[in-house]
Order: structure tokens, then sequence, then C-alpha cells
């Protein structure tokens, strides 16, 4: 071969292997090397789909689609993702020819033979995909966050390929259906009804959605918009006192957000659904939200916090509207970016909407516990994480993006300013309207409005994991103080700093003095403290804003009851209960004796439910089983007499729960159960349906000695959705072992875990500390089934399985066994490591608390 050929040869095979470089592989899932691939290659995307859904849920759903998009030209086959199995794609036409099909690694492939520069159309029959499309005897609905669009119908499965939807559905004459746009019309042949809907906004595939079934239409119009809420429900009491609550709540959120963020609601509709047992509290379908319907529907026995909560599930998903729906991260590493701003503007709508609500309080109580859930644990996971394919995204969901994202939000509009933040949120928002953006994009635009170093904070609050601990030296002279220091460190001994404000109390008999700490060096003097008069003790955090495991003075223990600030009550508790699973300052013992004692006195409904959680943890889960009922018997005692004492309804309701929780003790068990049966509440409790449902199953869960007890309560329920519920549960909770070792073993089956809702209350009755002798025995097989459950279930449920599994054990072995577990298998998924490490982290600080000395 002479110069010439030597040199083609060699521009040729450069050539290929820049080609090959470039060309994404065809693998399982959706690789970011193919999303990126195909962001270069496809724009103009446009869906039309037709499902033909049955009456019976066993049966097939025979579909069709066509997709119309514009190409530029690659050598690669065009790759469309579909998780089903080849024999569910019946024929392919692409630009009205029909091609052979061909299938690989849940990808249709399309050879670019067939395929011109510019706009394309693909027909495609088929069989739409089961496994996301939530089919029950007489209703389904989609959910399809965060790559499960795939697996109902060929589609490109990525945020950053957004498209317009336009929908049509058969369904039987009396069903209810709702999309993403509204209905342009329908036809009726027979028994079955043809729904046809307009053209969607453009959306990314995981907001695609739609609702049919034997649903009740409700449509109000508030501020000019109108509103339809499908439901189930059939409690005549709830929809009363609920349905006007929940329409004024969604048009308030809606006009706090449109002034906020200076743009109008950006879609076309605004409906929701409320779906009996849905797998989370909301999901933001544009156009089309839908919630579990336990969140929306509340009685006359509700307290504060639930319609608190209430209002904070429908801003949350409101949020999304703009933050998620309009503006959407462009993969799903960006996963939290989302997150975190619904939550944030769900704080500062619940605010200004819910006229009772304590803002910061509420904030408190909702976020930190359940970062620190996480964050304390070995498996701990950062904010931001790397994702290689989608199908592992599910994994990225959990305590760290849903709450300490906001917390770390919060340091951020501390750090710049409320209008500055603002500012750059309206920018960012008008900017990346309908498209797509990244973290990055946004730290650039507030990098513009800041003089802080916003790229050293990022880096330690999105990118590393854990918490900071605190210590501190407060010298005293002449009965003043001479010298107050805070030093702070990583909790596992590692110089980093974590950059924020927050405050520490000083704390005199007759007044409190709030000082703030600027912690932006290892060490911080405050030089403002000396001088002043050395207090009674000092509260750290006490306006409830720092992130991190704070230092506790011994001699506020005593004097808790005292304080007068709920936030910095809040704060204290919290503080308490991370000393105390550190192993510090405080035993279990002695913080349950705390806690039982403030029962009676903290006035605060948010606070009195933290109490009430933490206590009842130390019961179940930090006391010996052999000293368990001594301080259940006292708890028990303090909790009926604060009930009895206590005026406020919810209140009142929150410290039964409490007693309900840990009830042990012969005179306890004797009371639940004639308040379950005589169907009487205690004075000034309301009870309702579900309320006596929980009774009956803390009955059966203690095995009282009465037969029948679940068999009448299902007697007595009418909805139906929620019979379904109870009777999934019963064998869960029988008190015959080989019908709880057949339950368990039935969960093997794929399709005995479809309602993933029902299976975690079952796993936590099964898995309940008065059974966990006998349900041990679960424990290797469930570890086993968790990377199925990741594989085949929503994105929360590998979380919670493992979670309602594990919580409640507390033995050296049990924590043994977990470790084994995890060192029999070196090359195991690393994002289920951190998932089981996570859940393991009681079982591992009890084994150590409990039981070593």
């Amino acid at each position: 071969m002479n110069r010439y050929g030597i040199t083609l040869f060699l521009f040729f095979f450069i050539a290929m292997l820049g080609n090959a470089q470039s060309t994404p592989a065809i693998e399982a899932g959706v690789s970011q090397t193919l999303a990126k691939a195909r962001r270069q290659q496809i724009s103009q995307l446009a869906y039309a789909l037709k499902f033909d859904i049955p009456a019976q849920k066993n049966q097939l759903i025979p579909a069709s689609e066509t997709i119309t998009f514009t190409w530029a030209r690659t050598t690669a086959p065009l790759q469309i993702d579909f998780k089903e199995e080849r024999t569910h794609i019946q024929k392919v036409s692409v630009n009205k020819k029909e091609i052979p099909v061909v299938f690989e690694s849940e990808h249709l492939l399309i050879s670019t033979a067939f395929l011109q520069p510019g706009k394309n159309t693909i027909s495609i029959q088929f069989t739409a995909g089961n496994l996301s499309l939530n089919r029950n005897d007489d209703y389904l609905y989609t959910l399809l966050v965060p790559d499960r669009a795939r697996t109902v119908f060929p589609c490109f499965d990525q945020p950053d390929l957004k498209a317009t939807f336009q929908l049509s559905l058969t369904i039987p004459t009396n069903w209810q259906a709702m999309g993403n746009a509204a209905v342009k019309d329908s036809s009726i042949a027979g028994e079955r009804k043809t729904v046809n809907f307009q053209v969607s906004n453009i959306i990314p595939t995981y907001l695609f959605s739609f609702v049919a079934g034997k649903f009740s239409p409700v449509t109000r119009t508030l501020n000019g918009r109108p509103m339809t809420l499908l439901h189930r429900e059939t409690d005549t009491t709830k929809i009363r006192l609920s349905m006007e609550t929940l329409f004024k709540l969604h048009a308030d959120a809606l006009t706090f957000l449109e002034d906020y963020t200076q743009i109008p609601y950006p879609f076309q509709k605004f409906d929701f659904a409320a779906i009996p047992d849905f797998q989370y509290g909301g999901m933001e379908h544009v156009g089309a939200i839908d919630y579990r319907a336990s969140a929306l529907f509340l009685d006359n026995g509700a307290t504060r916090d639930q319609r608190l909560s209430r209002a904070s599930v429908i801003s949350h998903e409101t949020a999304h509207m703009w933050f998620g729906d309009m503006v959407t991260m462009r993969w799903f590493n960006d996963v939290w970016l989302k997150e975190v701003f619904a939550n944030f503007m769900a704080d500062k709508i619940t605010e200004v909407s819910s006229a009772d609500a304590n803002y910061d309080l509420q904030f408190v109580v909702d976020h930190f516990p359940a970062a620190y859930a996480v964050d304390r644990t070995e498996g701990a996971n950062p904010i931001g994480q790397p994702l290689a394919n989608l199908k592992e995204a599910g994994t990225l969901y959990g305590g760290i993006i849903y709450h300490k994202a906001p917390i770390m939000m919060r340091q951020l509009e501390r750090l710049m300013g409320k209008t500055a933040l603002r500012d750059g949120l309206r920018e960012y928002l008008k900017k990346y309207a309908f498209g797509n953006a990244t973290w990055a994009d946004l730290i650039a635009i507030l990098d513009a409005r800041t003089p802080a170093d916003l790229a050293a904070w990022n880096h330690v609050w999105v990118s590393e994991t854990s918490r900071p601990k605190f210590s501190y030296q407060l010298d005293k002279q002449a009965g003043k103080i001479s010298r107050f220091t805070i030093s702070q460190m990583g909790e596992d001994g590692t110089k980093r700093l974590w950059p924020q404000g927050f405050e520490v109390a000083l704390v005199y008999p007759d007044h409190v003095e709030e000082l703030t700490v600027p912690m932006n060096q290892a060490t911080v003097t405050l030089t403002e403290a000396v001088g002043k008069a050395a207090p009674s003790f000092v509260i750290f955090n006490s306006s409830g804003q720092g992130y991190g495991i704070f230092p506790v003075d011994t001699a506020m223990i005593s004097q808790l009851g005292t304080v007068k600030n709920p936030v910095t009550r809040a704060a204290a508790y919290i503080n308490l209960y991370e000393n105390m699973l550190s192993g510090q300052v405080v035993s279990p013992v002695k913080l349950a004796t705390v806690y039982q004692s403030l029962l009676g006195k903290e006035s605060e409904e948010l606070n009195l439910r933290l109490l009430a959680s933490q206590l009842a943890d130390i019961v179940w889960n930090f006391t010996k089983p052999t000293n368990r009922p001594a301080l259940a018997a006292s708890v028990e005692k303090e909790a009926w007499q604060a009930m009895e004492n206590e005026k406020a309804p919810g209140k009142k309701k929150l410290l039964f729960r409490l007693y309900q929780n840990i009830a042990l003790s012969s005179e306890a068990k004797d009371r639940l159960y004639a308040i379950w049966n005589e169907q009487k509440a205690p004075a000034g409790v309301t009870l309702t349906e579900d309320d006596y449902t929980s009774l009956a199953l803390a009955l059966a869960v203690r095995d009282y000695p009465v037969e029948g007890i679940l068999t009448k309560q299902l007697a007595r329920i009418k909805n139906p959705d929620r019979k379904k519920r109870l009777t999934f549960m019963m064998p869960a909770l029988s008190g015959n072992v080989a019908e709880r070792d057949q339950f368990f073993a039935s969960l093997a089956n794929e399709t005995n875990r479809e309602r993933e809702a029902w299976v975690v209350d079952a796993l936590g009755y099964l898995h309940h500390p008065l059974r966990t002798v006998t349900s041990a025995k679960y424990l290797p097989k469930s570890l086993e089934l968790l990377d199925e459950i990741q594989r085949t279930g929503d994105i929360f449920f590998p979380e919670r399985w493992v979670s309602s599994t594990l919580s409640s054990y507390q033995t050296p072995e049990v924590a043994q066994l977990i470790r084994k577990f995890l060192a029999d298998r070196p090359n195991y998924n690393p994002r289920l490591r951190a998932k089981l490490l996570q859940a393991a982290d009681k079982p591992f600080r009890a084994s150590k608390l409990v039981y070593q000395p």
C-alpha cells in the first residue's frame, strides 16, 4: 500500500472509530449516552396515542400510536424505548411504509434506511404494557415517572425530548376519563365510549398521564379558572367537609405562584384526581394532578397537622407546574431540582394560605427529622447524584432531595436575600420556559446576583454527604461571658465546612437573647456574647435554620418546658433526639422520662406530634423487650392523663393515637377494645371509620383475645376500596404464624405486590416489634427480593419495602445479618446498598444502644 493509500486508510479508520465512539450501545434502559445522541437527532416531536381499554383488568389493551419528528441524519439505528416483550409489537410503518420489526434490549430499532432528513412519521400497532397502568377492577391510572412511559408505549423516554400528546381513549360508557389536555369530543357505540382529547402542551414523557374509570366528577370555577376533580370517595361527611377547601387551596396556590414567578399559569387546563391508595402523596401531571385520596379528603376528626399536610401537598404539586413541568431538568440526575423548588414554594404558599400555620415551626418539624434520618446513616447520599442510565433513576428519590434540599435552599435564600433569590428564579423560569435546564444553569444566574462564592457553597451542600457536628466552649468570669466559640467539623470526623447561618439562644430566667452565628469557617467566636451575663442555659439552632448535630447544654433538659418559643422547643427536641441516637448526653430511658413530663405541657400541635413520634420510637425501638412493658405503662398513663386534661381537639387526638400506639398493659388493651367494640370515642376525641380500622389493626397485632375483630371491622367499612385494602392486609395480622408465613411467601410473586401502599402497610404489621421473634425468619428473603422490587416497583417502593421490613429490629443478630448480606455481595447495586444501609440505621444503632453496655 502506498503512502496515499495508508493515509486514506487511516482517515477512514479514524472516522469509523469516532463514529463508533459516538454511537450509543443497544442496552437495557435509557443510557445517558443514548439520551444525548437522540437529543442531537430529534426535534419537533409529537405523539398521537390510542388505547382501547376493556372493563376487565386482566384483558389486554390494544393500542396504536403515530410519532412525528424532525430527524438529523446519523448512521446508527434509531432506538425507540419499549420495556415490554417483542410480542407486544404487531406492526411498524415508517413514512407510510411497513418495515420489519427489529427489537433488542428493550428497544425498537428503526434502520436509517427508512428515515429521511427532516420530518418523519412512525406508526406502531402494539399491546400496551401493564407495568405502569395501575389497573384495578373498575379504574386505572398511569404513573410514568421517571422512565416508565416506555413500559406502556414505545417512545423516546427522556426528559429533554419534550413533545405534544394527542390522546384517544376507548372505555366503558360508565367510566370517566381525564388527561393532560381538555376533551375535544366523544362518541358512544354500544357499551363503549371513545374520548378524544385535544393536543397537549409540550411536556416530557414522564408527565404524560391519563385516569379512567368509575369516578365522580366535580367542577368548580375559582378566579375565572374551571377545575375538575375526579374522586371515588363515598363518605358524605368527608366530601362535605373537604370539597370546597380542595378547590380553594388549589386556587390560592395558583394565585401565589403567578405573583411570585410573574408568569401566568403555563398550561391549557388545571384538573386533579383523587386515587385510592396512590403510591405517592401526589404526582404533578400537567393539567391532571394525581393525589392519594386520603391526603385530600379529611373528616371532622382531622387534626390541624393533617390539614396543614393537605395544604402542603396541594401547594407542592401546584408549584411543580412551573418548577419541573414548565422548566424541566435535562437529565434525572437533577431530579432534586424540581423537588426542592416544589417543597420550597409549598412552604411559602402554606405560610400565606393557612392562617393558623407557623411557617418556621412547620419547616423544622417537616424537614429536619426526615433529612437527618438519611444523612446520619452509613448509606447517606448527596443531594446531587450521577446517573448513567434512567433505569436507576428511581433510586435517586428519598429524604435527601425532599427534605435536605429545602433546608439547603433556605440557607441559600438567607445567604442571597429573599428578593435576590426570587428575581433570580424569575429569570431562570423565563429563560428556560417549556425547555430544560440544569442546576448549573440556575447557579450561573444566581451567582450574578450575590457576592458570595456559590461554587464553594454549592460543593459541600449539593455534592457531599453527611452533616456537620458542632461543639462549643463558653467561658465565664465574674458571672459574665468572657468567651464563646463554636466549632464545626464533619460528623465523620473529617475537616469539612458547611457555610451556613443559624441562631443560638441565651436563656435567662426572665428573658431570652438570640445571637446569629455566621458559620463560614471552622471556628467562630461570638464577640457579641462577650460581657453579657452568663445564661441559665444555651439552646443551639434556636431559629431552626441550621443543619447538623448540635450540642445540648445539659442544664436545658430539666427546664425545657419553660422555653416559650415553639420553634426553639422543636429544635431542642430534635437536638436531644439526635444526640441520644449518637449515644451522647442523654440515654433513651432518660429522654423518654423527659418527654413524658412534657406531653401535658406542649402547647403546639406540631411539637406534640414530634414528641409523640420520638417517644413511641424510644418505646418500640430503643428499649429492650423485657423493659418495654414498664416504660409503656408509664407512657400510657401520662398520655391518657394528658389527653383527658387537654381541651384542643387536635392535640387530644394526637395523645390518643400515642396511647393506642404504645398500649401494652392489659388495662390499655381492654380500654382500646371497649372503644372499638362500642364505637364510643373518649370525650372530646372524634374517631372515624378509618380510626376504628386502625384500632382494629392495633388490637389484632397485639393478639387481643377476642375472635373476629378484623372480620367485624371489615363488615363495618362502607367504602369498597378501603374494604379491599383491609381484606388484603388481614393475613399479615393473623394470630396464626402459618398464615403469616403464607402471606409473606405470596409477596415473592410480583402480581401480589401490585398495590404497593397495601404491601408497605402490611409489612409494618408483619414486622411489628411484637412480631419480630416470629418474623425475623423473613429477613433473608426480604433482602433477596430488594433487587427485583427495584426493577418492578415504583420509585419509593424499594425504600419503603426495606424500611418497613427492618425498622423494628434491634438485636445484634439482625444487624450482623444485614452486614453479612452486603459483605457476601461486593458487587451489589450501589444505590440499593445505600437504601439498605439507610433502612438499617435503626437496627444498627439500637443494637448498640440497647444491647451493648
